[in-house]
């Protein structure tokens, strides 16, 4: 098991401390708050790996700083209560969080659940990376098709327009995306000085 630096928020006391004993004995750094906003200011400050969050606490409940968290930066998020309500279930499962754990939740339960979260959550974000990677990719050849279309428009054959782009991109040291871009806007131009012309 990796070493993480994980925070706890939860507004009773006994409970805090509990845990954070049984995350040290695992071997993580613990950082601890007793409500919501607390939580939000170390995450802001301290970075941790994990956030496990009781549901209700003052001021922020966990929910919400749950939200917070995930917006600024992505993290292993652990939900931790002593309510079952399916409105409160359904509520944490709209959200980006790797697991809803019911108190009292003993060492080794804890333990899984931490591991199987910080998997989960590597996973997502790699799947996201790949995801981002190839709607970057269809733009990009998009952005190329549109430019050969151009220039096919003007008398070029498809292999003497895609030679175009990418030699343009050679010489410029551009990818072809910026290449076809570039293209692209210098037809906006031409079509521009053809209509005040």
């Amino acid at each position: 098991m990796r070493r993480l630096k994980i925070l706890i928020a939860d507004d009773e006391s006994l409970i805090r401390m509990g845990l954070k004993t049984v995350l040290s004995t695992l071997g993580h750094e613990v950082l601890t708050a007793a409500d919501g906003h607390d939580a939000l200011n170390i995450f802001h400050t301290r970075a941790p790996d994990m956030a496990i969050l009781d549901i209700r606490m003052p001021f922020t409940d966990g929910l919400e700083a749950a939200k917070a968290m995930y917006r600024h930066r992505p993290l292993p998020i652990l939900i931790l209560t002593a309510f079952g309500e399916q409105s409160l279930i359904e509520s944490a499962a709209a959200l980006p969080i790797q697991g809803y754990l019911i108190k009292p939740v003993d060492e080794v339960e804890l333990a899984a659940a931490i591991e199987v979260a910080a998997a989960r959550f590597d996973e997502s974000q790699v799947l996201a990376r790949e995801a981002a990677e190839l709607r970057y990719d269809l733009e990009s050849r998009k952005t190329v098709d549109r430019a050969k279309a151009w220039l096919m428009a003007h008398g070029r054959s498809e292999e003497e327009a895609y030679r175009e782009i990418q030699q343009q991109a050679r010489s410029k040291r551009v990818s072809m995306r910026l290449a076809a871009q570039e293209v692209l806007q210098a037809s906006g131009e031409e079509a521009a000085r053809k209509s005040a012309g």
